[in-house]
């Protein structure tokens, strides 16, 4: 059998499982994120039947569905409403950092891993999956509550601050120089002031490029732009996230609403994928070591990813069941935490680090989706009207 012929069966058998279960998940009013995860695992390495020849091209799709997820995230705010956001709330980023990094970074001191895989710890614990929480955000029908823009705020500081950390781990763990380190750092924020500028000042001319009358044509230009921006930004040592963000806001009217509609298909599609890659990446043997630590550190940091939303959104004025919503919908890490343990693992940094990091990924993935719908349970409901919100 021919490696094209393989990858049409794998790919064919994958999509066909993933919408079998995707309607079971619908059916019993779950996310399908928890069943992709599952999928992946059990076709990925130490999985009963492996997926070789197509592990090239979901590699790919999954890169390609993050983009898409925040690029149409993007697509439902302007740039002057993301940076009043931001204004308002730049203690939500520092708390942020504070409750969720620290505990990771404590973690790592406390197994004895040292000073450098406590940096790559706190990392892997601070930042949520932009990834993730745009799924779920959409498949709750949020996108419009108004605890939403707190919650793309600490998501857009968390990818923003990841511009800074990154460049400072890379120096870390192979030990350049402290001016070569500030050379990385500079170009990166350099690189993302660049694109905030383009997005606030020269948005309108970058909708104008486009014609909303011509789907093909809107299709392949919008996909075009947001991709070129997002390599470019990842050759610069910038989240790829970020500039398909930023590409999102840039658009405005009509050029926005046509391109959301054209994209749509292809995140769903893309988006499953990337969930399903993360599961195929994963060697499910590795992970029994470390599955109580993983455990220990997604209880503390869950909580603490809570508190964080919780309290930004009291800050905002945001009632009760919002608050309560921002914390749950930040729970999930996924796509940052698997690209810090790697770095320090490359490197030799503490190898325990990789299978820590993906079982404590895969818990935060699976109980992120399913906390962020107790706010809709009944029992919920009723706790939280008993309550009068304390003044902000």
């Amino acid at each position: 059998m021919s490696e094209t012929t393989l990858i049409l069966i794998e790919i064919g058998a994958l999509l066909l499982g993933m919408s079998l279960l995707g309607r079971v998940a619908i059916r019993f009013g779950i996310s399908p994120i928890p069943f992709y995860l599952i999928v992946g695992l059990f076709f990925g390495e130490g999985g009963l039947v492996p997926f070789d020849a197509s592990q090239g091209f979901l590699e790919i799709g999954s890169q390609i569905g993050v983009i898409l997820l925040l690029a149409l995230l993007g697509l439902e705010y302007t740039a002057s409403e993301l940076l009043a956001n931001m204004r308002k709330r730049p203690t939500a980023g520092l708390l942020d950092a504070l409750f969720n990094a620290v505990p990771g970074a404590v973690f790592a001191l406390l197994l004895g891993w040292g000073p450098v895989a406590a940096v790559a710890l706190g990392g892997i614990t601070w930042v949520s999956s932009s990834g993730v929480v745009a799924k779920m955000l959409r498949d709750l029908g949020r996108l419009g509550n108004r605890e939403t823009p707190i919650v793309l705020a600490i998501l857009v500081m968390e990818d923003l601050a990841m511009a800074f950390y990154l460049p400072v781990l890379a120096a870390l763990v192979v030990g350049v120089s402290l001016l070569q380190g500030a050379i990385t750092v500079a170009i990166a924020v350099g690189a993302v002031s660049l694109i905030l500028y383009v997005a606030l000042r020269h948005g309108a001319f970058v909708s104008r490029i486009f014609t909303p009358e011509h789907p093909e044509p809107l299709l392949l230009g919008v996909l075009g732009l947001t991709m070129l921006v997002a390599g470019l930004a990842a050759q610069v040592n910038v989240s790829s996230a970020v500039g398909a963000f930023l590409v999102g806001i840039a658009l405005s009217g009509r050029v926005a609403q046509e391109a959301s509609q054209v994209l749509t298909p292809l995140r769903d599609l893309f988006a499953a994928v990337f969930f399903v890659f993360f599961g195929l990446a994963t060697d499910a043997s590795e992970l029994l070591e470390m599955l109580l630590p993983a455990v220990v550190l997604a209880v503390v940091t869950l909580s603490t990813k809570v508190a964080t939303g919780y309290l930004a959104a009291r800050r905002a004025g945001i009632g009760i069941p919002g608050r309560w919503r921002a914390g749950l919908a930040l729970t999930p890490r996924g796509e940052f935490s698997i690209v810090i343990a790697g770095l320090a693992v490359t490197a030799g940094i503490e190898p325990r680090l990789a299978p820590l990091a993906t079982a404590y990924v895969l818990i935060t993935v699976v109980a992120g989706p399913l906390l962020a719908r107790i706010t809709d349970a009944t029992w919920f409901k009723t706790a939280t009207r008993r309550r009068k919100p304390a003044p902000a």
